[in-house]
C-alpha cells in the first residue's frame, strides 16, 4: 500500500495554509493565512474562492459539521465551525456566510470539534481553558484550565468524554462531574495534535519531541515511532481506524493502526499543519506550510486469497494474479473502489454507487447492483453470502446479488463496527453492543430477525473482539469472543431452551481466527501460538480437553502480532513491525473434522492410527461422544489411556434399554439435568433416582422418590450405608423425618431392584419386536 501524491505547480494560497477539511468525498475547503477560505472540487479539478475573511481573522482549524446519522437525506456536511487567532471561532454556512462569531478564549482559539452526534462543540485555547459549547454556539461549560496553551482536542467515541493536550501530557476528562480523570505524560516535548478514533477506540498523539504514538483508551502505549527529523505537526485517523496520516515537515507518512509505516513521501510541501480524511477514507489532504493543499491517494492495497493476489492499482483499476499460472487480469471499475474483501471464491468490491461481486472462475462478467448508502465502511464473507456495512445499516447479499436481510436493533451505530464487533457465518450475524459492550446480538442471517427466542448473549465483563465458526449445523453454530481481560471464552448461539454455559478455553488471548474450512480454532496466548482443533471438547469431556490443543513458541512474532486470516491449514500473521508470517499446521485435524461430518468412523479410526498422534485420538475421542458413536469413542479413549471411561463405556453398553444409555451418555459429558429428565419422560423413575444416588446428590435423589411415590425406602438405605461407612450420623432433617419407623431391609430393596431392571428390559424387547413387526408390515 503506498500513496500517491498529487500536488499543484503553483499554490492557491498566498500564505501558509493551517486547516482543510471534506465536505464530501470530491469537495474539499482549505483556509489559509491569507483569509481566504477556498473550495476544491476533485472532479473538475476546479478552485474557487468560498470567502475573504477580514484582515483580523487569522484561521487555525476547522471542523465539518457531522452528517446526521442513520438518515440519507444529508449526503454532504453544511456548515462548519472556524476557529481563529482573535479569540473567537466562527459558524460559517457552505456557501460562505458567517453565520455567527462567537468569543471564546482569551488568545487564539487553537483547535474546535463537534461531537459524533453534532449536539455539542469543544474548544480550546491559548489561555489553557477547555470549552463546551451548544450547537448554536452558547457556552455550556468550561471543562478544564490549565497554566499552559492546548493545542489539540478529540471526543472519544461515545462523546461522554475529551481528550486534550497540556504541554507534554495528555488528559482525558468525562464531561460528568466528579468523574475519574485520567492523565499521564505522553511526549518529551509539547504535544502538537491528537486524535481518537471511533471505530477502534485508539489515540494518536504527535509532539515536538519529533515522534507520533499510539495509545488505547486506558492510557497504555500500543506504539512508539522512531524520532523524525522535525517535530510532527499533524495526525489523523481514517474513518476506519484501519490507517493513520502523520505529517511533517517535507513528510507525508501513511501507517497501519498498529503503527508500523506502510509508505512514506516527500513531497515539497513545508510542514504540514493539518491532515483530513475524505469520508470515504481513500484520499488524504494536507495543509501545507507553503501554500499549497497536497492531495494523496491510497493506492495498492492488496487481497490474498489461496492462490489469487487482487491489487488496486489505481483508483479505478484492479489487477488480478493467479499465482499458480501467472495469469493476469485487469479489472476496471465506472467509479473509485472504496473497499474490497477476498473470500470463499469471491472478490466483492464496492465503489462510490455499486458492489460488484466477482466469482474467482470467472472475472470477466461481475454482477452488479446499486448501493442504497454511498460509502460501504465493512465487507465481510461467508460461504454463501456477504455483509455491506454502511451509513444507513447493515445489509446481507448472496453472491448472486440477491438482498436477503437488514438486522437492526434499538441504538444502532453502523458507523463504529468494525471486523472484530461483527461476526457473520452461513445462517448466523453477530454484532458487539456499544451501549452495553457486555452484550452481543444474535440475529438469523436468513430473515434479519433476533435469533432463537431473542434472548441477548451476556457476558460478565466487556467484550472486545467476537467470531463465529463457519462450519457445521446450525444448531451447533458456536461463537468465541475475547474480553478485556483478555479471557477467551466459547458459547453456542442457540438462543432457546437451556442455555448453554460460557466456557473459558484460556487466557491472555490477543487475537483468534477460526479456520474457513473447518470448526477449528487459532489464537494468539501470550507468548504461545495455540490451535485449539476442536474447541467443543469442553462441552464433552473437559478432562481430555488439554490433549486437543497444539502449542508453539510465538516469541518469534513479538509484540502485538495479529492474526489475519486462517485459511485451510495456512495461517496468516502481522507482526508489529508489518511484516507477514506464513504458518501451516497439520492437514489431518481438518481431514478428521470432514470424515466425522460425513459419519465416516472407521475412516476417521484409520486416520489416527495413521497419524499415530494423540492429539488427533482425544480429538476422535471428544467427536464420536458428541455424536453418540460410543463404539469409536471406545476405540479412541483406549488409545489415549483413558481405561476409566473405556470401562464406563463398556458399562453404557450393557444397559437393558436405549433411554438408560442415552442417559449415561449425557451423564458422561456432563448434562446431568438432562440424562434426569429424559429418564423421567421415559418412565424410569428409579433409574433417575439411582443416578442421582451414584452422584452423591442426596436431597435430589429423595426429592423424586417422595415425588413419584417409589424407592423411598432404597434412597434411605443407601445414604445409611454411605454414612455408616464415614462413620457419620445423620443431621438432615428430611431423611430424619422419613427414616423415622423404618426398618431398612435390605434383601427386599434387592428384589425391588431386580424387578425394576427386568421391566426396563422387558419394555426394551418389547419396543424393538414391535419395531420388526412394522418394519415387517
Amino acid at each position: 500500500m503506498r500513496l500517491k501524491i498529487s500536488l499543484l505547480k503553483e499554490p492557491k494560497h498566498q500564505e501558509l495554509v493551517s486547516c482543510v477539511g471534506w465536505t464530501n468525498a470530491e469537495e474539499l475547503y482549505s483556509c489559509s493565512d491569507d483569509h481566504q477560505i477556498v473550495r476544491w472540487n476533485l472532479l473538475t479539478s476546479e478552485t474557487s474562492q468560498i470567502v475573504k475573511l477580514s484582515d483580523d481573522i487569522y484561521p487555525i482549524d476547522l471542523h465539518w459539521f457531522p452528517k446526521s446519522l442513520g438518515t440519507r437525506k444529508q449526503t454532504q456536511a453544511e456548515s462548519f465551525v472556524l476557529t481563529s487567532s482573535d479569540g473567537k471561532f466562527h459558524l460559517i454556512s457552505k456557501l460562505g456566510r458567517v453565520e455567527k462569531s462567537v468569543e471564546a478564549h482569551c488568545g487564539a482559539v487553537l483547535a474546535g470539534r463537534w461531537n459524533y452526534e453534532g449536539t455539542a462543540l469543544v474548544t480550546v485555547g491559548e489561555d489553557g481553558q477547555v470549552k463546551i459549547w451548544s450547537k448554536t454556539g452558547m457556552l455550556r461549560s468550561t471543562l478544564a484550565q490549565q497554566g499552559i496553551p492546548v493545542y489539540s482536542v478529540a471526543w472519544d467515541p461515545d462523546s461522554e468524554k475529551v481528550l486534550y493536550t497540556a504541554g507534554k501530557q495528555l488528559i482525558i476528562k468525562p464531561l460528568q462531574p466528579n468523574a475519574k480523570v485520567l492523565q499521564w505524560k505522553a511526549h518529551d516535548g509539547i504535544i502538537l495534535k491528537v486524535d481518537w478514533n471511533s471505530v477502534n477506540d485508539l489515540i494518536l498523539s504527535a509532539g515536538e519531541d519529533c515522534k507520533y504514538k499510539v495509545w488505547d483508551s486506558y492510557g497504555r502505549l500500543l506504539y512508539n515511532s522512531q524520532p523524525h527529523e522535525h517535530p510532527i505537526t499533524s495526525v489523523a485517523w481514517a474513518p476506519d481506524g484501519e490507517l493513520f496520516a502523520v505529517g511533517s515537515f517535507h513528510t507525508l507518512r501513511l501507517c497501519d493502526k498498529t503503527g508500523w509505516s506502510y509508505a512514506l513521501e516527500k513531497p515539497n510541501t513545508g510542514s504540514i499543519f493539518n491532515i483530513a480524511w475524505s469520508v470515504d477514507g481513500t484520499q488524504i489532504a494536507g495543509a501545507c506550510g507553503n501554500g499549497h493543499v497536497v492531495f494523496a491517494h491510497v493506492v495498492e492495497q492488496r487481497w490474498e486469497w489461496k492462490n489469487f493476489q487482487v491489487t488496486l492499482t489505481k483508483r479505478r483499476t484492479m489487477q488480478v494474479r493467479n499465482v499458480l499460472n501467472d495469469a493476469v487480469d485487469l479489472l476496471e471499475f465506472r467509479d473509485r473502489v472504496i473497499k474490497a474483501s477476498l473470500n470463499y471464491a469471491h472478490l466483492v468490491v464496492s465503489t462510490s454507487l455499486q458492489c460488484y461481486v466477482f466469482s474467482t472462475k470467472n472475472w470477466n462478467t461481475p454482477l452488479i447492483f446499486d448501493l442504497k448508502e454511498g460509502t460501504v465502511s465493512l465487507i465481510l464473507q461467508a460461504e454463501r453470502h456477504f455483509l455491506l456495512v454502511d451509513g444507513g445499516g447493515i445489509y446481507l447479499y448472496s453472491y448472486e446479488g440477491r438482498f436477503i436481510s437488514s438486522p437492526k436493533f434499538p441504538g444502532m451505530r453502523t458507523d463504529i463496527l468494525n471486523a472484530q464487533t461483527v461476526s457473520l457465518s452461513n445462517d448466523t450475524i453477530a454484532i458487539k453492543d456499544k451501549a452495553d459492550e457486555k452484550i452481543i446480538f444474535l440475529f438469523e442471517a436468513s430473515t434479519g430477525k433476533p435469533l432463537g427466542d431473542g434472548k441477548l448473549l451476556s457476558h460478565t465483563n466487556e467484550i472486545s473482539e467476537i467470531a463465529l465458526d463457519q462450519k457445521g449445523l446450525t444448531n451447533d453454530r458456536k461463537i468465541a469472543f475475547i474480553d478485556k481481560n483478555r479471557d477467551l471464552y466459547i458459547t453456542s448461539v442457540k438462543r432457546f431452551g437451556k442455555e448453554e454455559q460460557i466456557i473459558k478455553l484460556g487466557t491472555m488471548v490477543h487475537t483468534l481466527a477460526w479456520s474457513d474450512t473447518c470448526n477449528i480454532l487459532c489464537g494468539l496466548q501470550d507468548t504461545r501460538f495455540t490451535v485449539w482443533y476442536y474447541p467443543n471438547t469442553v462441552y464433552v469431556d473437559k478432562d481430555i480437553f488439554p490433549k486437543t490443543l497444539y502449542e508453539r513458541d510465538a516469541s518469534e512474532f513479538s509484540k502485538n502480532p495479529h492474526i489475519v486470516s486462517f485459511v485451510g491449514n495456512q495461517v496468516t500473521i502481522r507482526r508489529a513491525d508489518g511484516s507477514l508470517f506464513h504458518m501451516s499446521i497439520s492437514p489431518y485435524p481438518a481431514i478428521l473434522h470432514e470424515y466425522v461430518n460425513s459419519s465416516k468412523w472407521e475412516d476417521a479410526i484409520r486416520l489416527c492410527r495413521f497419524v499415530k498422534e494423540q492429539t488427533m485420538w482425544a480429538c476422535l475421542a471428544a467427536m464420536a461422544v458428541a455424536n453418540r458413536d460410543m463404539t469409536t469413542a471406545e476405540i479412541a479413549y483406549a488409545a489415549i489411556g483413558e481405561i476409566d471411561k473405556v470401562q464406563y463405556i463398556n458399562s453404557i453398553k450393557d444397559l437393558p434399554s436405549k433411554e438408560s444409555k442415552m442417559a449415561h451418555i449425557l451423564m458422561f459429558s456432563g448434562n446431568i439435568q438432562e440424562a434426569e429428565i429424559l429418564l423421567l419422560q421415559a418412565g424410569l423413575v428409579y433409574q433417575a433416582i439411582q443416578i442421582n444416588i451414584d452422584l452423591y446428590k442426596w436431597e435430589r435423589a429423595l426429592e423424586l422418590a417422595v415425588k413419584y411415590k417409589t424407592h423411598v425406602d432404597t434412597v434411605l438405605a443407601y445414604r445409611q450405608k454411605f454414612l455408616e461407612t464415614f462413620g457419620k450420623q445423620e443431621t438432615d432433617k428430611r431423611y430424619l423425618q422419613y427414616a423415622e419407623g423404618l426398618q431398612i431391609d435390605w434383601e427386599k430393596i434387592k428384589v425391588k431392584i431386580e424387578m425394576e431392571i427386568s421391566k426396563e428390559r422387558e419394555r426394551s424387547s418389547n419396543s424393538q419386536s414391535s419395531k420388526i413387526l412394522e418394519q415387517k408390515f
